[in-house]
């Protein structure tokens, strides 16, 4: 069946038109569907930043504090963030590690934080006294 092709008068363009340009970013999950082996921790970040809060990383230095998003502080113990990549460093959830965590300014002393790491060495009830809500990577870590 051959259709009948539309002109620029028979549609009422007035003109304009345009285009968007994205830059890509690093991928994140391998064909599996898992987080890939040696993934930045910009992407990292910027991924999980987006996927919690639907709005882009807005950050300018590298921190594991990403930011803060109705009164909620997402910090990413990830890939050293903290100069450590031990077991016991930066990227497993201790009261050490908690200590030094850098606070936002929007942050109150004990404000609602979503903290993402290896794993933590806090028992549940130290995180709920902290108000902090621990999600474990890679399995915390969704796609959508």
């Amino acid at each position: 069946m051959i259709r009948d092709i539309k002109t620029i008068e028979d549609v009422n363009w007035a003109g304009g038109s345009g285009f968007k340009f994205y830059r890509l970013g690093e991928v994140i999950f391998n064909e599996n569907g898992s987080l890939r082996e040696g993934i930045s921790f910009d992407a990292l970040a910027s991924h999980i930043w987006y996927g919690d809060t639907r709005q882009s990383l807005q950050q300018s230095a590298k921190s594991p504090l990403l930011g803060v998003h109705n009164g909620v502080a997402y910090y990413l113990l990830y890939n050293g963030i903290l100069g450590d990549k031990r077991p016991n460093g930066g990227n497993v959830l201790t009261s050490k590690v908690l200590s030094i965590l850098p606070l936002h300014p929007e942050d109150p002393e004990n404000g609602k934080k979503v903290i993402y790491g290896e794993t933590s060495r806090m028992g549940e009830a130290r995180l709920k006294s902290e108000n902090i809500i621990f999600k474990q990577i890679p399995y915390d870590v969704k796609g959508r």
